[in-house]
């Protein structure tokens, strides 16, 4: 169980985080399996039950598998909200970009979706994604990023991978994207492709913190509450 969690820490943070970050993380994701784990089982023994008349027992064993995947749902969402939250703090990364580090598919699906229409509200031209590289999933195998070009489709917005294959760069303004434009020099070690104190090295950053703050406290109090309430009933694949 520790080895998993350590695997799940490095795949989730974009950043150093403390170990007690990444055991919080990793706690909430293996309830919402148990979870998952229990609400399976449930179903399985309710439909068995079913099949040989036993329509009292089905009932019962139904529900109990409904609230493990009411529970299930609640352990991902706090993971998620959390782990938003830890990548996203102020200064961790520029105003124009979203950290998807730790995110489930479906979870990054609603909360880019919302990040990019809250963005070209306020006139945004641009949005820089992290997405990660996939290095830790099974068969290396990118989950965030085509759920990131599938949004972009869907919204009719041009898209391209930067240099560094975890990042894409979105135009928001509806316009063509051949290649995603040069980022400087970055600095060695640091994941996310900012500065630690926020934004590109050398960039002005003492009025952009504030606005970072109340955007990151709009997505996780506001917006994200509503994603899950969308997805409460679903399975989310672990």
């Amino acid at each position: 169980m520790a080895t998993a969690a350590v695997q799940m820490g490095s795949r989730a943070f974009n950043h150093s985080a403390s170990n007690d970050s990444e055991v919080e993380y990793d706690r909430l994701r293996d309830l919402a399996r148990s979870e998952a784990a229990k609400m399976k089982s449930c179903f399985d023994r309710a439909h068995e039950a079913y099949g040989r008349g036993d329509g009292a027992g089905a009932k019962s064993l139904s529900d109990e598998g409904k609230r493990h995947q009411k529970q299930k749902d609640a352990y991902n969402r706090q993971a998620s909200e959390y782990i938003f939250r830890e990548n996203n703090a102020p200064g961790r990364v520029a105003e124009d970009t979203i950290d998807l580090h730790g995110q489930f598919a479906e979870e990054a699906d609603d909360i880019l979706e919302a990040r990019i229409r809250d963005a070209q509200a306020r006139g945004q031209k641009h949005l820089h994604v992290i997405v990660g590289k996939g290095n830790h999933s099974v068969g290396h195998v990118q989950k965030v990023k085509p759920k990131v070009e599938e949004v972009c489709r869907e919204l009719g917005l041009s898209y391209a991978t930067e240099e560094n294959a975890g990042r894409m760069y979105i135009d928001l303004t509806g316009g063509r994207v051949d290649h995603a434009p040069p980022l400087p020099q970055q600095p060695q070690g640091y994941q996310g492709g900012y500065n630690p104190g926020g934004g590109y090295p050398g960039q002005q950053q003492h009025h952009q913190q504030p606005q970072q703050q109340d955007e990151v406290g709009e997505l996780v109090g506001k917006l994200l509450p509503k994603i899950f309430r969308k997805l409460e009933g679903c399975c989310i694949v672990m």
